[in-house]
């Protein structure tokens, strides 16, 4: 994990893969784990998150699951606006188990907090892996941080092009401050890995 420390009292965290399955196994519910999934694997803020209800999803004709988020943020001045985002097939199925084990109605939102109790669970989250691992920096774990996972892993790790993942973003400007700065060595890999 690497932390950067901002403005007030506030972080910037870049968590890798396991640290996010450490959120995981750590969650007190299968609501909490959902939370996780929508903000780390889907890059939902935390004021979408109480959107998403079970009509919100939708299969394309190439068994690909996407996510219809009502309002996203607005950073143009005009307004939130609907858009679409990729949902992972496992993300989907967890979706669909808690739809079904919770009797949620399609309108209905999956969770049924408000972004401040969306905030709470993931502090909450954090903070008992924390406990666990006797590792205090996941106290300085945030919603953000678990979109900012979502940006870098598909950028970085996953090496998507950057137009493709700017869709969820207003430009490539608004996606920089979500990148981890590349260390030395993840320089030198990238440049041995290509012939110039």
């Amino acid at each position: 994990m690497r932390i950067e420390a901002t403005a007030g009292n506030e972080h910037k965290v870049w968590l890798t893969d396991g640290e996010i399955e450490d959120l995981r196994r750590a969650t007190a519910s299968q609501r909490d784990d959902i939370i996780i999934q929508l903000g780390a694997f889907v890059g939902l803020r935390a004021f979408e998150i109480p959107q998403v209800c079970p009509q919100d999803v939708s299969e394309s004709a190439s068994r690909q699951y996407r996510l219809r988020v009502q309002s996203d943020k607005d950073t143009s001045g005009g307004g939130g606006k609907p858009r679409d985002t990729y949902l992972p097939t496992s993300v989907e199925r967890d979706l669909q188990r808690f739809q079904n084990e919770h009797s949620i109605a399609p309108k209905d939102p999956y969770i049924e907090l408000s972004q401040p109790g969306v905030r709470a669970v993931v502090r909450r989250t954090a903070a008992r892996v924390a406990e666990a691992t006797g590792d205090d920096d996941f106290r300085k774990v945030s919603t953000h941080d678990l979109h900012r996972r979502f940006a870098q892993r598909l950028l970085v790790y996953q090496q998507m092009t950057p137009r493709v993942v700017v869709g969820r973003w207003d430009s490539f400007a608004a996606i920089e401050p979500y990148l981890n700065a590349p260390s030395e060595d993840v320089i030198n890999d990238a440049f041995a890995e290509v012939s110039l």
